[in-house]
């Protein structure tokens, strides 16, 4: 009876220590971090490190630059952050129960959708490219547009490198949705990108769009990804760094898309190889850098009486497949 008693009180002990420790885990903030004033936690939060999770993702070299810490206080930081958040390996299954939050951005085209699994997924970064005029910009609109519909409030961001971006077509798209263009209008943050390193800081900028200002954004859209790193980087000297500051690009924006469970759409620009004598000679510009961090990949072309041909390149979970669809005024359609 007493060793029973004994072991009653030692279970009660350790419930009520586990549950003290919890308490504390939840508890804990930057402020709480060691090293960290006020001064230096006002520093992290200026530049969009708020909570635990975004220090606990972050290299030390990107707290260095903002603080001004050492190295030694930065990787201290971020391995505190990662042991009080318990980042680690998960089973298949939670994993699996994870992506039940992935949502579908439809585009109006029932084989468009399929094509993606459904749709073109949140969490995720979607890349299409194509020759001018292969309906890479129109599905940005349209994208941009129907996200607002699978949430309420929902908000579209919209970085615009060649000045594609028509306020008009937004109205035509709305109206062929179904949905109010002021409305629609007002739910997409648009900004003009004048430069590589311009279209990067937006890029980043988005996070605070939906930490500082509470915006629920489900997609950004960049349109288009490499044209100014095209024009700024000129030759094979330059290659290296081009590469370098894409794979830096690339690597935030999914970080965005994983983190906040938006969808990131890009449009990618192409060139021709002159050596390839046999089937199509079209590449897209950035190399393995940009095919390897997309998600998913989606050659565009023109194809018969005004159609477009979209083609799944690399998925991680569909096979190779194609499909047609046409656009008017309304938005993408499916060929009859």
């Amino acid at each position: 009876m007493e060793q029973e008693l004994i072991q009653e009180v030692e279970t009660n002990s350790r419930r009520k220590r586990m549950k003290e420790t919890k308490e504390e885990k939840k508890e804990v903030t930057i402020y709480d971090l060691p090293g960290v004033g006020a001064a230096t936690a006002e520093k992290l939060m200026a530049v969009g490190y708020t909570d635990l999770m975004s220090i606990a993702v972050a290299s030390p070299a990107e707290l260095i630059e903002a603080t001004g810490m050492g190295d030694a206080v930065a990787k201290k930081l971020i391995a505190i952050a990662r042991s009080s958040l318990e980042m680690g390996f998960e089973s298949g299954e939670e994993l699996l129960k994870r992506r039940e939050k992935i949502q579908k951005l439809k585009t109006g085209s029932n084989a468009l959708d399929n094509l993606l699994g459904g749709g073109f997924e949140t969490g995720a970064i979607v890349e299409c490219f194509g020759e001018f005029g292969s309906g890479k910009t129109q599905i940005g609109h349209t994208l941009a547009v129907r996200a607002q519909t699978i949430e309420p409030n929902a908000v579209s961001v919209y970085i615009d490198t060649e000045n594609t971006f028509r306020p008009e077509r937004i109205i035509q798209l709305a109206k062929g949705a179904g949905m109010d263009p002021d409305e629609a209008l007002k739910n997409i943050k648009v900004a003009r990108a004048y430069n590589s390193d311009h279209q990067m800081l937006l890029a980043e900028k988005v996070e605070d769009l939906i930490k500082k200002q509470g915006l629920n954004v489900k997609l950004v859209v960049i349109d288009s990804l490499t044209a100014h790193f095209r024009a700024e980087f000129i030759g094979r000297g330059t290659l290296a760094d081009r590469q370098q500051k894409i794979n830096k690009h690339m690597h935030i924006l999914l970080k965005l898309a994983d983190t906040h469970n938006l969808c990131v759409y890009v449009t990618n620009q192409v060139m021709a190889k002159p050596d390839m004598f046999f089937g199509d000679p079209t590449q897209a510009i950035g190399g393995h850098i940009v095919a390897h961090a997309s998600t998913f990949r989606v050659y565009l072309r023109k194809g018969k009486k005004g159609t477009r041909v979209a083609k799944l390149i690399d998925s991680p979970n569909m096979p190779e497949a194609e499909c047609g669809f046409y656009v008017d005024e309304s938005g993408i359609k499916d060929v009859e």
